[in-house]
């Protein structure tokens, strides 16, 4: 799979780039907020790519930022979503409108965007949030594990005689110096 191209714009168009990386011209679809930010042939540039393989054709999507790719990819899990119809969204709204509009219900506000109707707006905040809500639980959940851990720490460098005051910070460096955390 293609997840990057760096290399020269040969032509650029509101829906699409032909980047030039060493010879080979990449045809790669993007939303308007990434065409904007391109410079003009024949300057370089870079795009986090998303690979679509169909079983009749593969098609590249590019995007200039890490988190217009992820809300893409995002929109493309809703049902009845695919990427032509993700990048017209992103097309539709910059991606903090499109969260917030999202994460706030605003139905009326998604179907101001070509494509989006009524219940593909309400699919979008159904979906979307439900995954939300799941993505916090595990991380809640992850997080609770990583505090029990580092408590047992704290209570283990304790009873091996470090002063009190310095065994919370000691366990919680430990602990994420080491590796063990999830959380950087």
């Amino acid at each position: 799979m293609i997840g990057h191209l760096r290399g020269r714009v040969l032509e650029k168009r509101p829906n699409q780039v032909i980047l030039d990386v060493q010879g080979v011209g990449y045809h790669v679809h993007i939303p308007v907020s990434t065409f904007y930010s391109l410079p003009d042939p024949p300057a370089e540039a870079q795009l986090h790519i998303h690979t679509h393989v169909r079983e009749d054709s593969l098609a590249l999507y590019g995007f200039l930022t890490l988190s217009e790719k992820k809300v893409f990819e995002r929109l493309m899990s809703v049902s009845g979503i695919g990427p032509r119809l993700a990048v017209t969204i992103l097309s539709g709204l910059e991606v903090q409108e499109l969260v917030a509009a999202i994460r706030g219900g605003d139905v009326v506000k998604l179907t101001h965007i070509p494509g989006v109707g009524r219940k593909t707006a309400e699919r979008m905040v159904l979906e979307l949030r439900a995954g939300d809500r799941k993505r916090d639980q595990v991380v809640a959940e992850g997080l609770h594990a990583e505090r029990l851990a580092v408590g047992h720490l704290a209570s283990e460098l304790a009873a091996a005689g470090l002063r009190r005051e310095n065994v919370g910070a000691n366990a919680a460096r430990m602990f994420y110096e080491e590796g063990c955390g999830v959380v950087a």
